[in-house]
């Protein structure tokens, strides 16, 4: 037995990280800068294709979160006050959990999908319909 314990752990030392690691699903962290009293954000379009959600959804759930004003200016997001990146990275955490990540299997893989007014989170890997707040 001791020797298949020696064996298990030298395989598992030469996998590579990727592997070893469960978490198949890494989201970019947001890129921006301040600009006087503004955060200019660069990368929200293609951290919203990574989630395959609508740069509208997001951006309108940020600006009720942080309860400021904000637009869209030639694919940069201008938000009307000073955040820290870190900051809109928790937000935009939470808003995968709220919006993106299935809460039965944990996967990624789900769908936006509005049925008689009301907004449901559809998961492609396991078929579970959970309704979910609406941003209107």
């Amino acid at each position: 037995m001791e020797e298949y314990e020696k064996l298990l752990e030298k395989a598992e030392k030469e996998l590579p990280e990727k592997v070893i690691s469960s978490e198949r699903f890494k989201l970019n962290k947001i890129q921006g800068h301040l600009e006087g009293n503004k955060t200019i954000l660069i990368n929200l379009g293609s951290i919203t294709k990574q989630l395959n959600r609508k740069l509208e959804h997001l951006l309108k759930y940020l600006l009720k979160e942080l309860a400021t004003p904000g637009k869209v200016v030639r694919g940069r997001v201008i938000l009307g006050a000073k955040f820290s990146a870190s900051l809109i990275n928790k937000k935009i955490k939470k808003y995968m959990s709220e919006f993106v990540i299935c809460p039965e299997c944990g996967k990624p893989d789900t769908e936006l999908m509005e049925v008689e007014g009301i907004s449901y989170l559809k998961c492609l890997v396991c078929g579970v319909k959970k309704p979910v707040k609406s941003l209107k």
